[in-house]
Parts: structure tokens; sequence; C-alpha cells
């Protein structure tokens, strides 16, 4: 199972990758982990400077705001 961690402070936009990440998963019907990151240590800890950002399994594949669906239908396949 892919683990999914999306670092940000819970804009709207980190909100929108969490869904967009969680509907291509249902979609493809792949089973995978989400989790939210909100710690400012946390997510410094990355090496990320803007957000939203998104880690897969202890990766960081994204950052800096929504990800393309063709995007996260790549880190699915």
């Amino acid at each position: 199972m892919k683990q999914f961690r999306v670092l940000g402070s819970g804009c709207a936009s980190c909100k929108q990758t969490m869904a967009l990440i969680e509907q291509v998963a249902a979609q493809r019907g792949v089973a995978i982990g989400l989790e939210k990151i909100e710690s400012l240590q946390q997510i410094v800890a990355y090496g990320v400077l803007s957000t939203p950002a998104v880690v897969l399994d202890g990766v960081v594949v994204h950052a800096g705001g929504i990800p393309a669906r063709e995007q996260v239908e790549q880190w699915l396949a």
C-alpha cells in the first residue's frame, strides 16, 4: 500500500490536494494510506519550503501547489 502525506497548514489548496489523491485512488480501486501533516517542524524536516507538498513512501514528490490529476495517476500506477 502506498503511503501519502500531504504537508501544509490546512489551507484550501492542501484540502484540495488531499481530496484529489483520495478521488483518484478510489476511482482506480487502489488502497492508500493518507495522512495530513500540519506541524511546521515536520514540514521543514522534509526540506519543503512551499506547500502543499506531497510525500509518497517517504519521498517528497511534489511541492508548491495542487498536483495535476495526471501526476497523481502516475503515482498510483
